[in-house]
């Protein structure tokens, strides 16, 4: 059983801010002293290059590096660690994606994505939409977000599907296996956007039958700038890398001929974030001991409080009341969502505003604006219960007065 006060004695932000109650946990997480102290320990014991050196601090970084790619593998049940590439988030694992794809793609050929999708898995398809002519397609969804199988008709020419697991503002999960086998069925590829999925339910990428799956550390209890790319292997060495550089060439000649190395490597150029990769690998076995579906099911149970407590407000507009699991996404009536963010800052709680990088959402939910109130391992009942105490007294008034 989870024991949220262990739990919370774990991360040096809340030990020191006790008065600071984070929900912005979609944004990013809080890192527990475990992976503080992983990086720490890179740079105090054996700060070296990775896969350039022959001596021993060289050596030992080499090993904590790759061992955290095996780490990898194994969370998300990759069949190898050479399905698992390293980049810096997952916004540059899914532009590696698509721009790596572009020698694959043409004129004609249909993207689907949804309206609810963040910028990072919109904009580079536009993109190609612009300079191959391939067509940008949004599967049906219904008010939250979710997309509806029964209505899905993808067209002939079908080449790829590219979706959120778990949509970032809604939280919706979407049916991945369903899509996966109707993207195959099609002969299109899955790319799944894994960033709000990978630290709150397990993620199996042999299950789901994805093609491509991308993650970020820092939603994950590890650093920023770190990011995974899984590919099935040979999809993998199809893709051609988008950047070039040290690390990632077997050799290169005078006239310009080039051999890459394999992949992952082939898309590793230049010096890697080495000491993220390892805090990384530290933020992967803080979820592995707790347990992902202990996990899972805390975060649930607290979502579902903070639901109880809110539902009933009629000043609040509550969009993804349907949803089991994520943040709770609302506006308060008659005021803007950022004074509303900024009237819970004043009263020290953390929260996120504005369009969340999803610019499409307005299509689903009819606005371009909400608070969202994203939850993690670390937070209790008593953060919901504050949270309640301090929204119930808002008026337009208050939120404006704190700005002069």
């Amino acid at each position: 059983m989870i024991n949220p006060s262990e739990i919370r004695s774990q991360f040096p932000m809340l030990q020191n801010h006790p008065e600071l109650i984070y929900l912005d946990n979609g944004a990013t997480t809080y890192k527990p002293n475990s992976v503080i102290q992983a990086i720490l320990s890179y740079y105090n014991d054996f700060t070296s290059n990775v896969e350039r050196g022959d001596y021993e601090t060289a050596v030992k970084a080499d090993y904590a590096f790759e061992a955290v790619r095996q780490k990898m593998a194994d969370l998300i049940h990759a069949q190898s660690s050479q399905e698992i590439v390293f980049t810096a988030n997952v916004t540059s694992s899914l532009n590696q994606i698509v721009y790596g794809l572009r020698k694959q793609l043409k004129t004609k050929d249909v993207v689907y994505i949804t309206e609810g999708e963040h910028a990072s898995n919109v904009l580079p398809w536009f993109r190609l939409q612009e300079e191959l002519g391939i067509e940008v397609e949004y599967l049906p969804v219904d008010e939250v977000g979710r997309v509806l199988l029964d209505k899905v008709s993808l067209k002939e020419n079908t080449k790829v599907i590219s979706i959120a697991e778990v949509t970032n503002v809604l939280g919706t999960i979407q049916p991945i296996r369903e899509l996966s086998q109707l993207a195959h069925e099609a002969g299109a590829i899955m790319v799944v956007d894994a960033a709000q999925t990978i630290a709150h339910h397990k993620v199996d990428v042999q299950d789901l039958n994805v093609d491509y799956l991308c993650f970020s550390s820092h939603k994950m209890y590890g650093p920023n700038g770190v990011g995974i790319l899984y590919g099935k292997k040979p999809l993998l060495d199809a893709l051609e890398p988008i950047g070039l550089g040290g690390g990632m060439n077997a050799r290169f000649y005078r006239e310009g001929r080039v051999e890459l190395k394999e992949a992952p490597h082939k898309f590793e150029a230049g010096t890697p974030n080495i000491e993220g990769v390892i805090g990384l690998g530290a933020a992967c076995d803080f979820l592995l001991n707790i347990g992902l579906d202990e996990i899972e099911a805390y975060e649930k149970d607290i979502r579902a409080y903070f639901y109880e407590q809110v539902k009933d407000f009629d000043f609040l507009e509550i969009y993804n009341r349907e949803n089991a699991f994520g943040p709770i996404t609302f506006n308060v009536k008659g005021i803007f969502s950022q004074d509303v963010a900024g009237y819970l800052a004043h009263h020290h709680i953390a929260v996120r505003s504005g369009n969340h990088c999803a610019k499409l959402l307005h299509h689903i939910i009819g606005t371009d604006q909400s608070v969202r109130a994203s939850l993690a391992i670390y937070n209790n009942r008593e953060d919901i219960d504050q949270f309640v105490k301090i929204i119930h007294e808002i008026s337009l008034e208050k939120a404006i007065d704190i700005f002069f």
